[in-house]
């Protein structure tokens, strides 16, 4: 799995290359990139799933443009990650740097709602960790594990992480400008990154009334993590501010 989203991150790469390169003298409308004017058009900055950070933009023509961005920080929308069907309190480290084409079909529809609308294709460098831990909250309480339900004082806590991993990105957005300067923007999307890297390791006295034993139990649900497909893909929502210069 991990070399085919290293492919398919190469071959995004080749095609925003071919985007911002293309013939500079075959542009609709009249509208040419001029290919030596690497300055940026515009910035913005942005919170969601990945973290706060911002990003540099350029326009190639009304229906092109690239984001070179980078996310980080701990900022998550909640507290708990749902695993394998069960909750962990979750403390997030994110680190993604990007970089997307922005098609826009309207961009020269001359209606500026429409002309935001736009589909991004990219990369990103992925070096996000989540720190994981779900505990009973006294010694009559309960938790569940590959399932299984666990009773006595104790839990389960780890670490999963995307690691060092270049991955292919796909989102739709909306960047409608708010007058010639400023603008809004919103985006989903989901990279894909393969499977992460996942440790858990229960500590206190957990036991289980039908013999299981907890060692089994998170061990099978650490093999559920790296073999199930859902994983494979992180999820991505943002939204932000943009300045066009």
């Amino acid at each position: 799995m991990k070399t085919l989203h290293t492919l398919l991150a190469a071959t995004v790469l080749t095609a925003i290359a071919g985007t911002a390169m293309a013939d500079e003298t075959v542009v609709q409308d009249g509208y040419a990139f001029d290919r030596n004017q690497l300055v940026p058009t515009g910035i913005r900055a942005e919170v969601g799933t990945t973290g706060y950070g911002g990003a540099l933009l350029w326009t190639a023509n009304p229906y092109v443009g690239l984001a070179l961005g980078y996310n980080g920080g701990d900022i998550s929308w909640s507290d708990d990650l749902s695993i394998n069907g069960t909750k962990y309190d979750m403390e997030m480290d994110n680190k993604v740097g990007y970089l997307n084409a922005e098609i826009r079909p309207w961009g020269a529809s001359g209606n500026r709602w429409a002309q935001g609308v736009y589909m991004a294709a990219g990369v990103g460098y992925i070096d996000s960790q989540y720190d994981l831990d779900k505990r009973n909250k006294n010694s009559e309480g309960s938790i569940k594990v590959d399932n299984s339900t666990f009773t006595g004082p104790g839990g389960v806590q780890g670490h999963l992480a995307y690691e060092n991993d270049i991955a292919p990105y796909l989102g739709f957005g909306w960047a409608p400008k708010i007058n010639e300067r400023f603008g809004v923007f919103g985006e989903v999307g989901a990279y894909y990154t393969g499977n992460p890297k996942v440790n858990l390791t229960a500590y206190g006295d957990l036991t289980n009334g039908s013999g299981v034993l907890i060692g089994d139990a998170v061990a099978a649900e650490e093999q559920k993590i790296a073999n199930d497909n859902k994983y494979e893909w992180m999820p991505v929502a943002k939204l932000g501010v943009s300045y066009h210069f």
